[in-house]
C-alpha cells in the first residue's frame, strides 16, 4: 500500500530540527531518541515512527486529499540509512571521539535537510540504486 509522500517528508522536517538541536547541545540523550525514531521507522515503515504517527493523527487531517502517493520500502531503506548514521554519532558522543559524533550527526542532519526542504531523499535514491544493481546481478 502506498504512502502520502508528505508523510517522509514531514518526519525529515522533524528529524532536522532534532538533528540540529543534537549538534548544538550535544544531547546525546536527545540523539537516543532519534535513534529510536529511526529505529522503529527502518523496522515498521515511516508509518511506524513516531514522526509517521504525528503526521498521520495531527498533520494529515488539517491538509487536504494527497496529490501523490510514494512506495514505502524507499523511506523505510532511508530510515535504515538514518539509524545507521545516528547510531555511530551517539558511539562518537558517548565512547569517543567526539569529533565521529558529530561528522556522522552532521550527515544524517543534511541528508534530513535535503529531504525536508528539497524533497531529494538520499536514502530513497540510495535504496533504487541498490535494487537497480541487485536486479542485474541476478
Amino acid at each position: 500500500m502506498d504512502i502520502d509522500a508528505r508523510g517522509p517528508r514531514f518526519g525529515a522536517a522533524v528529524t532536522t530540527v532534532v538533528l540540529a538541536a543534537v549538534l548544538i547541545t550535544g544531547s546525546t540523550w536527545l540523539l537516543a531518541w532519534q535513534v529510536m525514531a529511526f529505529a522503529l521507522g527502518a523496522s515498521g515503515g515511516v508509518t511506524r515512527s513516531p514522526y509517521g504517527w504525528l503526521f498521520r493523527k495531527v498533520v494529515r487531517p488539517r491538509l487536504g486529499p494527497p496529490a501523490q502517493f510514494e512506495s514505502p520500502q524507499p523511506p523505510q531503506f532511508a530510515q535504515a540509512v538514518g539509524l545507521v548514521f545516528a547510531v555511530v554519532g551517539l558511539i562518537g558522543f558517548t565512547a569517543g571521539p567526539d569529533w565521529l559524533g558529530f561528522a556522522a550527526t552532521g550527515c544524517a542532519l543534511a541528508a534530513a535537510f535535503l529531504n525536508a526542504a528539497f524533497g531529494y531523499c538520499l536514502g530513497c535514491e540510495m535504496y533504487l540504486l541498490v535494487r537497480r544493481l541487485t536486479v542485474r546481478t541476478q
